[in-house]
């Protein structure tokens, strides 16, 4: 699971001018500014005002993902980068806002598989009635509602005119951003399977997208498990996944075109890719201990060699003892280089067959 910092929509929702919404956002976001630095989130404010969103004009459903209109783009991409939502909305007449059924109903995938906490205001409900409304709308776009809300009686937060919430009400805050952090890291592997550049893998449930510099610590721990072995099979230490920190790893991720197996959070495999003149360099391919023996290495490998259209060859090498990795590449086709055992190292390389 990336350790990527998560971005948290504050949303708020009325457009009234004059409306007490503002102040409710202004006053969350600068209470939970602290709690959130220590989790690890960035908090972002946006009014629904501001999106200059007309009622629902697009000609394409929106589960299509096809917006032909600027401001649907716009609206999608702010949606699509956030990993949570905590909408700050008032009653009216029992129900929610109109701005927020409308800007609910312009996405679809956007909204899918991400958590979302409601801040409500209002007289007698406290706003409470509008949160129910709004929650059999946002469950059916997937998105996750949480147990936990803020319930604000207008009455009880004025003072001389000023927006001024009680200690409760910012605990309770506290409290919704916490649980908010926790659900949508437990989401994230499921808005993973169904990013645009995930493929199914080859275990059931798993998934394979390109890793990037913040995958570094799963990467990190993977490598640990994986090249153990190797250390003991060849009897030496001297291997440098062994000892690379989750600093160099980041490094090396953001030169190399790295793939990633996941299932449930869990960095399965990986293995990456990079061209030097007509060869493709294939190194790190790796395989969770526990999973091997299931194809995942074969698996892994060929994912890897479809990158090698235009090269002339592609090449690896492993330990001189991986006896293991050796027979699996012989078996696809590889044999090794003239010369190729050196301080204990094995070079293979396999042509490329103009397709």
């Amino acid at each position: 699971m990336t350790t990527k910092r998560l971005r948290i929509l504050v949303l708020t929702c009325s457009t009234r001018p004059g409306a007490l919404g503002p102040a409710v956002g202004g006053w969350l976001t600068e209470t939970l500014a602290p709690v959130a630095k220590g989790l690890d989130v960035d908090l972002v404010p946006v009014a629904i005002g501001d999106l200059n969103l007309p009622f629902l004009d697009e000609e394409e459903h929106p589960s299509t993902g096809v917006h032909h209109h600027e401001h649907t783009r716009r609206w999608s991409r702010v949606v699509d980068d956030a990993d949570g939502f905590v909408f700050v909305t008032p009653e009216y007449n029992y129900g929610m806002p109109a701005t927020l059924k409308n800007a609910l109903d312009y996405l679809g995938p956007e909204w899918a598989w991400k958590p979302a906490g409601f801040v409500s205001y209002g007289h007698t409900s406290a706003g409470t009635r509008a949160v129910q409304h709004a929650k059999q709308v946002v469950t059916t776009l997937r998105l996750v509602t949480l147990g936990s809300t803020v319930a604000i009686r207008i009455a009880d937060a004025m003072r001389e005119d000023r927006f001024l919430p009680e200690a409760r009400h910012a605990d309770a805050a506290e409290g919704l951003l916490a649980e908010l952090v926790r659900v949508a890291h437990a989401l994230t592997p499921l808005r993973e399977r169904e990013r645009a550049d995930a493929v199914e893998g080859p275990l059931p449930g798993s998934y394979a997208r390109p890793l990037g510099p913040d995958d570094a610590a799963e990467v990190t721990v993977l490598q640990r498990c994986c090249w153990t072995e190797e250390a003991l099979a060849n009897d030496t230490l001297a291997i440098p996944a062994l000892h690379e920190t989750p600093e160099d790893v980041r490094a090396w991720l953001a030169d190399w075109d790295t793939t990633g197996l996941w299932r449930d959070g869990r960095l399965l495999g990986m293995v990456r890719t990079r061209r030097a003149g007509d060869d493709l360099h294939i190194g790190r391919l790796a395989v969770a201990p526990d999973l091997r023996g299931l194809g995942v290495g074969r698996w892994l490998l060929r994912r890897a060699e479809s990158a090698a259209e235009g090269c002339r060859r592609v090449v690896l090498f492993t330990g001189a003892a991986s006896h293991r990795n050796i027979a699996l590449y012989r078996q696809q086709g590889y044999v090794a280089l003239p010369d190729a055992q050196e301080d204990g190292v094995v070079s293979l390389a396999k042509a490329v067959v103009p397709v």
